[in-house]
């Protein structure tokens, strides 16, 4: 092959989805990736199968999202790559089988789960010190959620010579869902640095969608993009050396450029010149980057390094519960409300006895980002007032509702207070990293047919 074309159809859960369609249909698209995993995404989801066993544990956006985009990429010939398998990849396999039966697919229609990447059960026998602070990965026993390795582009790899125009998986490193097409279509050997480092590179800039073409960017009177509400998602047009051109589909908002390129090419990047990633280490320092048209650029010269012998793993462990929730003041002297709200509140927790480990109560809109930093400015006209507080247990969390309730009639006057209509408790979920051994993770692909 001497060219390939592949589009982002996300860039985590939550993403949008008409512009997957809309490169669905007309992207003119060989894959299409999906990346829809955040650093606590796998944890959250063992959370959730904890409390509802009937969770089936693959993204919640499965079915809207096969049925946007199936429809064209049957039409196309498009194979999909994804991630959406979460803590079930065979689950979320059997589902696309449904919707391929659904969407007229040929008969026999091959879809890959691959999973491998969960090792909660054994983390604690082969995982390296933490990395966040050099403790043992055992000083987390007997808290421990789930714990996942970063599998690399391999195995999505191998479905693919075995025929899978679907495949979808576990944790696997944001860059790798992208490059594994580069790697089949191109005959890429696994432990080529020289061709990996560039392609990983190009999967980097598609991984967050959007953002390459002016999502998280614009800034307006600073950094203005054209409509930004209709933001497309990035398409590669890439080459058998690893370079590519940055597009996006005719006609549609944001904007492909130097500017929102280089912002996406060291988003989430430590060091520029040693970028790690389970297949290579990538250098980004080398990239030569060239406007060849609008909304086109041109990215050449990433270059790589072996890769190492060891894999990243997540850790998700249960480290407490948050109660948290919200009243306001509008008008002449609302920051002197809130602020003695605030001193009621203070009291109050010390009378019930509240046992937190950390108390928040910040104004919204004078110093809830920035905190004590914050510049004193003109009197603000309406102030939300946040109050957190991060306990050891759920009982000590469910304390802030039932205090921030009593402001309704035993507070400040003019307090605007809100019906609790959610759960205003939830469970902390601190993510740690550490290193296992590269071949303690080993791959599981299981195929279905439509």
């Amino acid at each position: 092959m001497t060219g390939l074309r592949i589009g982002s159809g996300s860039a985590w859960w939550g993403d949008r989805l008409e512009p997957a369609r809309r490169n669905a249909e007309e992207g003119d698209l060989d894959y299409l990736c999906f990346e829809t995993m955040a650093e606590a995404t796998v944890s959250a989801a063992q959370v959730r199968k904890r409390r509802d066993p009937s969770f089936p544990g693959y993204d919640t956006y499965l079915d809207d999202r096969m049925q946007r985009v199936l429809p064209g990429c049957l039409r196309r010939g498009t194979k999909i790559i994804s991630n959406q398998g979460w803590i079930n990849p065979e689950g979320a396999a059997e589902r696309m089988v449904h919707w391929l039966r659904a969407c007229g697919a040929p008969k026999g229609t091959v879809v890959a789960a691959v999973s491998g990447s969960l090792i909660t059960d054994r983390v604690l026998d082969i995982a390296g010190p933490l990395m966040e602070d050099g403790r043992p990965a055992a000083s987390l026993a007997g808290s421990i959620v789930s714990a996942e390795a970063y599998m690399g582009a391999e195995p999505i790899v191998r479905a693919l010579r075995e025929g899978a125009a679907i495949v979808v998986t576990g944790r696997v490193a944001d860059p790798s869902l992208f490059m594994a097409p580069m790697m089949h279509e191109f005959g890429w050997d696994p432990l080529d640095h020289g061709r990996l480092g560039p392609g990983n590179g190009i999967g980097h800039v598609l991984e967050c969608g959007a953002q390459v073409t002016g999502g998280y960017f614009c800034d307006p009177g600073f950094k203005d993009v054209p409509e930004p509400w209709d933001l497309a998602f990035p398409i590669a047009e890439v080459e058998s050396d690893g370079s590519a051109v940055i597009t996006k589909v005719v006609g549609s908002g944001g904007a492909v450029t130097l500017r929102t390129l280089k912002e996406q090419l060291f988003y989430e990047v430590h060091d520029p010149g040693r970028y790690i990633t389970p297949d290579v280490v990538v250098d980004f320092t080398t990239t030569q980057l060239e406007e060849v048209g609008p909304d086109r650029l041109r990215v050449s010269g990433i270059s790589g390094q072996p890769r190492t012998p060891t894999l990243k793993v997540s850790i998700a462990c249960q480290e407490g519960h948050i109660g948290e929730d919200m009243f306001f003041y509008a008008g002449p002297g609302a920051l002197r409300r809130a602020e003695l709200a605030k001193r009621i509140l203070e009291e109050r927790f010390r009378i019930v006895g509240l046992d937190a480990e950390e108390v928040r109560i910040d104004f919204v809109g004078v110093n809830a980002i920035h905190g004590g930093l914050s510049p004193a400015g003109a009197e603000p006209y309406e102030v939300a007032v946040r109050v957190a507080a991060r306990t050891r247990t759920r009982e000590e969390a469910l304390k802030v509702g039932r205090e921030v309730d009593g402001m309704a009639v035993s507070g400040v006057g003019m307090t605007g207070k809100r019906v609790p209509h959610q759960d205003r408790t939830r469970e902390i979920i601190g993510v740690w990293s550490s290193l296992v051994p590269r071949e303690a993770v080993t791959p599981v692909i299981t195929y279905y047919e439509a």
